[in-house]
Parts: C-alpha cells; sequence; structure tokens
C-alpha cells in the first residue's frame, strides 16, 4: 500500500493529511476555505486517491498560510508514498484520449482549456505559464461576499502549487491555453493535475521493480 501520513503544526497552520495513492477517489477534506476545499476534492476524485486533511489556519489574516502549506504537506505526502519510486511511469500529462496529432494532453472547462505536465524527477521545478494576468482575482461568486483574508484569491492557486513542486520535488508544468472565468480557469488547473498525478503515479507492469531513471535514483 502506497500511503502517507503527515502532521505540520507551525505558528501559521496545524494541517493533518492521510493519503493513499491507490485508492478510490474518496475524501474528507476541510481547509476552512470553501473554494480550496471543493478544488481538493475534486483532485481526490479525478486523481483517484484517497485523501483526509485538515488544516486550522489563520485565515483571519489571510488564506495565503493555509493554501501553501497544504501545498507543502501534499507535497510531503506523495514524496513518502511513493518511496524510491520504483516501477511508476514517473511522467504524467493531463487527460485522456491524448490529442491525436500532438500526442500531449489538455483539460476543458467550459470556455477554458488548460494543461499540466508532471515529472517526479527528485528535481523541483514549477512553470506557470499563461496566468499571470489572474493574480489578484477571487474565484468563487459565493466567497466575493466573504471578508477578503478568507477569500480564495486566483494567486493562491499558484503559492499551492509551488509548495506541492518544491515538497514533491517534481517539475510540475501548468499552462492555460485560453480562458475568461477565474473558477473555470483554477478547476481545469487542478483537475490538469489531478489526471497528470494519477497517471505518474500509476505502476507500468513493463518495468516492475525498476526505476525509471538511468541515473540509478530518483
Amino acid at each position: 500500500m502506497r500511503k502517507a501520513s503527515i502532521l505540520r503544526e507551525t505558528r501559521e497552520t496545524r494541517i493533518r493529511c492521510e493519503l493513499r495513492i491507490d485508492g478510490s477517489g474518496q475524501s474528507r477534506i476541510n481547509t476552512r476555505i470553501p473554494f480550496f476545499d471543493h478544488m481538493l476534492t475534486a483532485f481526490a476524485r479525478h486523481s483517484v486517491i484517497d485523501l483526509d486533511l485538515d488544516c486550522d489556519g489563520d485565515i483571519g489574516i489571510d488564506a495565503h498560510h493555509s493554501v501553501e502549506d497544504t501545498g507543502i504537506v501534499l507535497g510531503q505526502a506523495f514524496l513518502q508514498a511513493l518511496g524510491d519510486k520504483s516501477g511508476i511511469r514517473r511522467y504524467g500529462t493531463g487527460f485522456d484520449p491524448r490529442n491525436p496529432l500532438t500526442g500531449e494532453a489538455f483539460v476543458p472547462m467550459d470556455e477554458t482549456l488548460a494543461r499540466c505536465v508532471i515529472d517526479f524527477s527528485g528535481r523541483p521545478y514549477l512553470v506557470w505559464k499563461g496566468l499571470q494576468d489572474y493574480s489578484f482575482r477571487i474565484v468563487s461568486d459565493a466567497e466575493r461576499h466573504q471578508d477578503m483574508s478568507s477569500s480564495f484569491r486566483f494567486g493562491l492557486a499558484r503559492e499551492f502549487f509551488q509548495g506541492f513542486a518544491n515538497e514533491a520535488r517534481c517539475n510540475l508544468h501548468l499552462e492555460l491555453l485560453y480562458g475568461e472565468e477565474p473558477h473555470h480557469v483554477v478547476e481545469a488547473l487542478f483537475k490538469s493535475f489531478a489526471r497528470a498525478v494519477d497517471f505518474a503515479c500509476q505502476n507500468d507492469p513493463r518495468i516492475a521493480g525498476q526505476l525509471p531513471s538511468t541515473k540509478g535514483k530518483l
């Protein structure tokens, strides 16, 4: 069983995470940030992992610490659960079936099209492409009426993915091809991320027990 248990406590957040990679898409999420809960629930469902996560953070000041630290904890959980990474596919792209013309994969969300590619390479790197114009937007209509400190601003998505890439030690490339509604853009990013993670973490029967690297270590 590829699973992990993480508890991270700082002066800003307390996060408990239970992860099972070979799951069925079940989740129990409570970050005290409704839109973020929605995104993490979608991530668990579309990556077909089981995720139990509770975050108690200083959202009375800002949602930033809770979102960033959750990315850190989830990255640590994947790093722990994957172990030495023997037998995994290692590389993952967004959604199947793949585009027959390019061999790449994308996730649509209404008027939005996003792409994610991941490599559990042991080297942390985030590429955030075509997304800069959205940085300060509020992504959920329901949250527009909340106190600004607890709302999910678009730029927080980047903080989450940066935290994950750093701690999972992966190359993570996220790109917006086009889109208008910030909610749809963030949701397409999380869903493409989910599908990429799912594929990259799958065991490839052709290399059972072997490390997918010529270096001998990932």
